[in-house]
């Protein structure tokens, strides 16, 4: 997607649809209002995405640690949609990501599963509070999912096939998600498809949460 819009010198035409693909840092989030209010004039969709995650047992994490999470995956998330919101057009659709960690009891995920656990809450609501102008908010919480976060969570490319092979024996559906899978999740959600669906929580996990 980013070579497609970066080929199309910053923008891509698909249909009804435009994409600009923008990189900015998270401070800067004034820079990106005034853009989708130029370019876009408002917002249908708003997805918070962004996340970081540090397996650690309780007794050894640090406050830097404790901080990081909670100012990235809590405090990012509810200031973002905060900010965002008057942007968002009325029978707009909110997505926040947040993680099957935050309601399975996983090793070592302790600070990250609060830190999800708080954007589940913020939804539901959210959804409530947007009541008035029919703006849909709803939780992606995924499982095990194949992105280069791995790498971040000490999975070496060495590793990584034993690592998926044992993820995959903790998963119903037998095998880790994929990244478009979620996606479509995201998608389906946002969509008329889900136009009825407001301030729930959808598991995108293989059935992971069950087992």
């Amino acid at each position: 997607m980013r070579e497609q819009v970066e080929r199309g010198g910053g923008d891509l035409i698909e249909g009804n649809a435009l994409a600009s693909w923008v990189t900015l840092p998270t401070s800067d989030i004034i820079d990106v209002l005034d853009m989708v209010e130029n370019h876009f004039g408002g917002l249908d969709i708003y997805i918070a995405n962004a996340g970081v995650i540090n397996l650690t047992a309780s007794h050894n994490v640090t406050p830097e640690d404790f901080d990081r999470h909670f100012a990235i995956n809590t405090r990012g998330v509810f200031f973002g949609v905060q900010t965002i919101a008057p942007l968002i057009r009325d029978g707009g659709n909110i997505i926040v990501t947040s993680s099957l960690a935050a309601t399975k009891v996983l090793p070592d995920h302790a600070v990250y599963a609060g830190s999800k656990a708080a954007v589940a809450a913020f939804a539901k609501n959210w959804a409530l509070e947007f009541k008035a102008r029919r703006i849909r908010v709803n939780v992606l919480s995924p499982g095990p999912v194949e992105t280069e976060i791995l790498g971040k969570l000490g999975v070496s490319e060495a590793g990584r096939p034993e690592f998926e092979d044992q993820m995959a024996s903790l998963i119903p559906a037998g095998r880790m998600g994929r990244p478009e899978e979620l996606a479509r999740a995201a998608l389906f959600l946002a969509s008329d498809a889900g136009s009825f669906i407001n301030g729930i929580e959808l598991h995108a996990d293989g059935g992971m949460a069950l087992a």
